[in-house]
């Protein structure tokens, strides 16, 4: 290091900015190594830089220093650091000489308090993932009207008025019922728990909405607890999360069936508004009534349909007896006609198979009947010779004697 020298004049000793920051620069140099706690914010990190930048800090009073620390040692020790995690930094003060900047060079990193709870809320989650407790597919609608509505909240808390006061003005006529009960501090999560399984055995209780205010991380913290997001996860009734602010994220709001950004909007998820649901209902009424004119006017015509079909059925009646008569009439004229025609082609059919049958049939074809005293002669053996016989021919016939006889 140059050493610092000052401008003579001849009643002061004056530096110039230069040799100031030098002489500033070489008294921190001096400085041993320390150790500090703070909150990581303005975290600067890129892939071109040699360096990365964040600011520490202080979550009590805002003070802040920078920090720097070589990159590819930042990268090694593979914190993945966020912004709001509070960690040790160990390393050395520094004055940047050319800008007067002072800055915290740091050698090392560890997380600390909140850094090392988001660690294990990130295992966590992870875990609670995995098991399928924040699987969109297993979230339930809430109930359009709750008979019922279950509030988990603190002692007189803001988030317990804050969501009374919404249901009452949105829908007067709902039925709240209040389980008070730690909602920070070691003992928040099984108080909580034992007033989630409270609510859910008292009748009527449609839905449960676990309500807190804002706060630090350390008082959100027993929402995250593991007992209490299984516990969510496993209620039988749907569960509505309004734990914090909008940028609050406990892991029960990731295993509730409804997360609400505020408790306010709690209120407005679990029940419509009472002029809502008036209007629908009102609208509901008109067009089952117009439904219903719709339903009368049709039976009506119906009816009417009815009556004028009643009217005609006697002069229908008696029209189809008239037709029926003059069928019949005009069957029976034509029934003698037809029952001669059906004897006489009955007949012709009978005097047809007759002559087919008939010896004369035979006769008419060249053949003849030979009859002796004794009857038909069917063989020559039923001849003599000199027998008289007679010959029956298709035309007349004739007699003759057997001359000869031939077997």
């Amino acid at each position: 290091m140059g050493k610092v020298e000052p401008l003579a004049y001849e009643d002061r000793t004056v530096y110039s900015v230069g040799a100031f920051n030098r002489g500033i620069s070489q008294w921190l140099g001096r400085l041993p190594t320390v150790w500090v706690e703070g909150e990581v914010t303005e975290l600067r990190r890129h892939e071109r830089w040699a360096t990365v930048f964040f600011t520490l800090k202080d979550p009590a009073d805002g003070s802040c220093v920078g920090v720097t620390m070589p990159r590819g040692r930042f990268d090694g020790l593979r914190l993945e650091l966020g912004d709001g995690e509070r960690v040790h930094v160990y390393g050395r003060p520094e004055l940047f000489e050319q800008r007067g900047d002072f800055r915290l060079r740091a050698l090392t990193i560890e997380r600390f308090g909140v850094g090392a709870h988001l660690a294990a809320l990130e295992r966590l989650k992870a875990k609670l993932a995995a098991e399928g407790l924040f699987a969109a597919d297993r979230k339930r609608a809430l109930p359009l009207l709750p008979r019922r509505i279950g509030l988990v909240t603190g002692n007189d808390a803001a988030a317990k008025r804050d969501v009374i006061a919404t249901i009452q003005a949105r829908f007067p006529p709902a039925s709240v019922l209040v389980a008070e009960t730690y909602v920070q501090g070691p003992r928040a999560a099984l108080e909580i728990v034992s007033a989630l399984r409270a609510l859910c055995d008292e009748p009527d209780v449609d839905v449960i909405v676990l309500a807190r205010g804002g706060g630090s991380f350390e008082d959100l913290l027993p929402f995250s607890d593991e007992r209490l997001v299984r516990a969510v996860a496993a209620c039988p009734v749907p569960i509505v999360s309004a734990v914090g602010h909008e940028q609050d994220t406990p892991l029960c709001d990731l295993a509730a069936d409804v997360r609400a950004s505020t408790p306010t909007m709690a209120g407005k998820l679990v029940v419509p508004e009472l002029a809502a649901v008036s209007a629908r209902l009102e609208r509901e009424r008109e067009a089952l009534a117009r439904g219903v004119r719709r339903l009368l006017e049709r039976d009506a015509a119906e009816l009417a349909r009815t009556a004028e079909r009643l009217r005609a059925a006697p002069r229908l009646a008696l029209e189809r007896q008239r037709r029926s008569l003059e069928s019949a009439r005009e069957r029976l004229q034509r029934a003698p006609a037809l029952a001669l025609e059906r004897k006489r082609a009955s007949l012709v059919a009978t005097a047809g198979k007759l002559a087919a049958l008939s010896p004369r049939a035979t006769l008419r074809r060249g053949y003849a009947i030979v009859r002796s005293e004794s009857g038909l002669v069917r063989t020559a053996a039923e001849v003599a010779p000199g027998v008289r016989v007679d010959v029956q021919l298709g035309e007349g016939g004739f007699g003759a004697r057997v001359e000869d006889v031939q077997p």
